[in-house]
């Protein structure tokens, strides 16, 4: 059927543990090739071993880019057919990347083009867009246990109703209940922290928070004024890093740990504790460390995992921070080696190891991230491999997210992953229009870029043509900021957005559709290189914080649930042509964004009309486009589901303040209070919205 496999996979440690799985199928010498640069050049190598005919290739996603003008020059591969096994099938093989995988392999059909002589860039174009989309020697065999809407579409067949559907399904359902995997959402337990404020020795009321909801007020005051979400953003990220607040969550995992999970699996349990970015990956292993001297633990010890290089004179060195130097009981070996020895039981983790990591001793995650959608199902299912017959329950500690949230992002997957409709093409002649009205490009820079481009004369030659739109977007916006311009500024910020927005739509449809219009094609090339450099000409004005003290700082345990899941929740594709919206900054004191954060869950406030407050939050949802937009283009169940209501509807509360701060800390407070409220009013929201001219 095919003349050589190609094994693709965007990380690389899922990359090695593919070599080592396919090097045991076959041992056979010249069956498998691993493109590893250890014997010359990687794109020499893939195209060596494309050229002999070499049965299975291995590589990684941003390997095979480095073959694309050796492969291409090459007659040899003319007439032949691929397949592309891409596994845990993300957005890498859904974009730019595997659109190259078919531009190289495809090159057959531009040389058909090109005979005769000279050959156009519109020819060129219009021969590139055609094998994107109907690319006749390349099959692709997509696997994922967490397929996005894109994915479903660019890799499902056709199914009854129309919509694409997977070739197979293996569900998470029956891989649990046939006992291959665990189910990670049994001893869910989340914690909610506690903490009181001061500034300017002012002291306020104590907070109760999982980290998802605060707010502000407006009652004045003479301090220097802060944009009210960089503030709330700010002081949130303080908190969350204050070594005070750390410190507690060490004591809670370690002793955790070795009460619950040390003992397990004779001994041999593990945990992986997951942090919300690179600083706070070296507090926790600085603030862990400490804590097992301190108390004399010599039977738990962690590890760390971050990329790059961390400096944080807060933590008392101006020393930057690596893996290297927290971990010196590594001595030159790799992570994951060292973490499967009897010398390590924690792994603090910031972005690595959420995905692909495959640890069977893996018994407990402690979750200091917010978590949501395929993030948060590829996160916690790092716990759900056996190691048998040891292994029998997991454990989650989570600081941040809700168990309720996070059963909702399990959901999709859960039975069956579907899709509740087809994206429409046309959405990017729609996007493509309000790009166009803008006047920041001109036709004949975008056709000069492209005729560069298929040149191939170097970036020098391509940001030439890019310049004069960058130029003029920057100028344009400066004199916009200088001049208080609000309208032209959101006008400016949404073209960046757009510009986003069309190449992201074209990468993938144009693999679903050919579309015959070199244009878009040209277009696409030239936003990718314009995109970085428009600049939103605003300068964010850091906030001061040097004031700022804790009083009071505290985590309570909430009980432990098991998540319950039932039948998934269809996907929803692309539908609007870019319907992003610009934020403008709300100034407030400093003093007024803690005084509220704090003040949100205070409870002796005066009693206040509960109809002021409901009508007040029904109008505010009434009043979003966002939501507008959905309600007209979704069933209710679907509009239940969006992620956009709980946004909305906690703005709303959070505007209810002047009229109760009382009954709104309540609601912000007690979940089932607020679902319960949410619940009454959508029907309503969703007939008005619906209805809205």
């Amino acid at each position: 059927m095919f003349s050589s496999v190609i094994v693709v996979t965007d990380r690389t440690v899922l990359d090695a543990q593919l070599q080592e799985a396919i090097h045991q199928i076959n041992r056979t010498t010249g069956v498998v090739a691993h493109i590893d640069g250890l014997t010359g050049s990687k794109s020499s190598e893939l195209a060596e071993a494309l050229e002999s005919g070499t049965h299975i290739v291995v590589v990684t996603i941003q390997t095979f880019p480095y073959a694309l003008d050796a492969i291409a020059d090459r007659t040899t591969l003319r007439g032949r057919s691929f397949a592309i096994i891409a596994d845990e099938a993300h957005s890498s093989q859904a974009g730019g990347a595997s659109n190259k995988l078919k531009q190289v392999l495809s090159q057959a059909e531009l040389d058909e083009v090109a005979q005769g002589g000279a050959v156009s860039a519109e020819d060129m174009l219009a021969a590139e867009t055609k094998a994107r989309a109907e690319a006749g020697n390349i099959s692709f065999f997509a696997f994922t246990a967490t397929p996005k809407a894109t994915t479903l579409e660019l890799f499902g067949r056709p199914g009854p109703d129309g919509t694409p559907q997977p070739f197979h399904l293996y569900s998470m359902q029956q891989a649990i209940d046939e006992g291959f995997i665990l189910d990670v959402l049994r001893n869910y337990t989340p914690y909610k922290t506690a903490f009181r404020l001061s500034h300017n020795g002012k002291t306020y009321a104590t907070s109760d928070t999982g980290e998802g909801t605060v707010a502000v007020t407006t009652e004045g005051g003479d301090d220097d004024l802060v944009d009210r979400s960089a503030a709330v953003k700010s002081v949130m990220n303080w908190v969350k890093l204050h070594p005070t607040n750390i410190s507690q969550k060490v004591q809670i995992i370690v002793e955790h740990f070795r009460q619950n999970v040390a003992w397990r699996l004779n001994g041999q349990a593990k945990a992986m504790v997951v942090t919300s970015s690179r600083k706070a990956a070296v507090r926790y292993k600085l603030a862990f460390d400490k804590y097992v001297t301190e108390n004399g633990y010599t039977d738990v010890a962690a590890l760390v995992a971050f990329s790059g290089e961390v400096t944080d004179p807060e933590s008392g060195t101006d020393e930057p921070f690596s893996e290297v130097s927290m971990n010196p009981g590594l001595k030159g070996r790799d992570l994951r080696d060292a973490f499967a020895t009897d010398e390590f039981q924690v792994m603090l983790v910031a972005n690595k190891f959420q995905t692909g990591f495959d640890q069977p001793k893996l018994v407990a995650m402690y979750v200091d991230k917010r978590l949501g959608g395929v993030q948060a199902v590829q996160t916690l299912s790092r716990l759900n491999r056996t190691f048998p017959p040891l292994k029998d329950q997991t454990f989650v500690l989570d600081f941040t997210n809700e168990v309720d949230d996070i059963v909702d992002a399990f959901a999709p997957y859960y039975e069956a992953t579907t899709l509740a409709d087809v994206t429409d093409p046309n959405i990017v002649h729609d996007t493509e229009r309000k790009l166009s009205v803008a006047g920041i490009y001109e036709r004949s820079e975008v056709d000069g870029f492209a005729n560069a481009f298929l040149a191939r004369e170097g970036h020098n030659a391509l940001v030439k043509w890019v310049a004069p739109a960058a130029d003029r977007f920057t100028v344009r916006m400066r004199s916009a900021v200088e001049a208080s311009n609000a309208v032209e500024i959101d006008e400016l910020q949404m073209f960046r957005k757009d510009v986003g927005t069309y190449v992201r739509q074209y990468e993938f449809l144009s693999q679903l559709f050919d579309y015959e219009i070199p244009w878009l094609e040209k277009l696409a090339l030239y936003l990718k290189l314009l995109a970085p450099q428009l600049r939103s000409g605003e300068k964010d004005t850091p906030i001061d914080l040097s004031a700022v003290a804790i009083d009071y700082l505290g985590h309570h345990r909430q009980a432990t649930r098991d998540g319950e899941l039932s039948g998934g929740t269809p996907l929803e594709p692309a539908r609007e042509a870019g319907t992003g919206t610009v934020r403008d900054p709300d100034m407030v004191a400093l003093d007024e964004v803690i005084n509220r954060i704090n003040d949100l869950f205070a409870g002796n406030h005066p009693d206040s009309s509960v109809r002021n407050v409901v009508t007040h939050i029904k109008d505010r949802l009434e009043e979003s486009e966002t939501l507008k937009t959905q309600a007209q283009n979704n069933s209710l169940a679907q509009f239940r589901a969006s992620p956009d209501i709980d946004v909305a509807f906690t703005d709303a509360v959070i505007g209810s303040m002047d009229s109760s701060a009382d009954l709104s800390a309540q609601i912000l407070n007690n979940r089932d209070l607020a679902r319960a409220l949410l619940g009454e009013l959508l029907p309503a929201v969703y007939r008005t919205l619906s209805k809205a001219s």
